[in-house]
């Protein structure tokens, strides 16, 4: 683990509890993390990689909610294990993914003791929260093509990335559409010099 790097924030105190309860696990590229209806014990920590949350509907439609990189903790598994509820997401690995699993027992303890961890519980619950109105505005708000281009200008931010290796119905099934109208999007784009095209990875020319 290398925590004090990624949490320079957190007391020597806290980063030594943290490394001697929490449980250290690697997730394959696709792999899922938590699935819809599983009762989480352990909050979810990301070391090094990336892990989609999204919603998925009795068809098996999809709907991406947001990302979480390394430094950042799954505010929904913290939620479910505090409550002992079902989560109500799915998360699977989009790369190779490392994390920690930080056992539901230790939380209000830490939360208590640690002024350093409440405030990453805090800025967590809040960064998600501010990411879910993001994703209620723009299904509210924006045409399938502005919600295209936030989509992608956020994959590039997310992954220090400007080629993704995104397939057009990988990207229609994070934005619930049709493969037929993202590739038809994706192609004016292109006219419009903003992306290119590749087999199955986009690559994004302009901010």
């Amino acid at each position: 683990m290398n925590l004090q790097q990624l949490f320079p924030q957190f007391e020597p105190e806290l980063i030594s509890i943290i490394e001697k309860n929490a449980i250290e696990k690697v997730f394959e590229p696709g792999e899922v993390i938590m699935r819809t209806g599983q009762y989480i014990k352990s909050t979810v920590i990301v070391l090094h990689g990336r892990i989609k949350i999204y919603r998925e509907n009795e068809e098996g439609g999809e709907f991406l909610i947001y990302y979480i990189s390394a430094g950042e903790a799954c505010a929904v598994s913290m939620i479910c294990a505090l409550q002992s509820q079902a989560s109500e997401i799915m998360a699977i690995a989009e790369e190779r993914t490392e994390v920690i699993l930080l056992p539901v027992q230790l939380m209000n303890d830490l939360m208590s003791k640690f002024k350093s961890w409440s405030g990453f519980v805090i800025q967590t619950y809040r960064q998600r929260f501010d990411e879910l109105l993001t994703a209620i505005d723009h299904i509210a708000f924006l045409n399938m093509d502005e919600r295209l281009e936030f989509y992608l200008k956020r994959s590039v931010k997310k992954t220090g990335k400007t080629k993704l290796d995104l397939t057009h119905q990988q990207i229609a099934s994070d934005l619930n559409s049709s493969r037929e109208v993202i590739s038809r999007l994706l192609k004016k784009m292109e006219q419009m010099g903003k992306v290119k095209l590749h087999r199955n990875s986009v690559e994004q020319l302009k901010n």
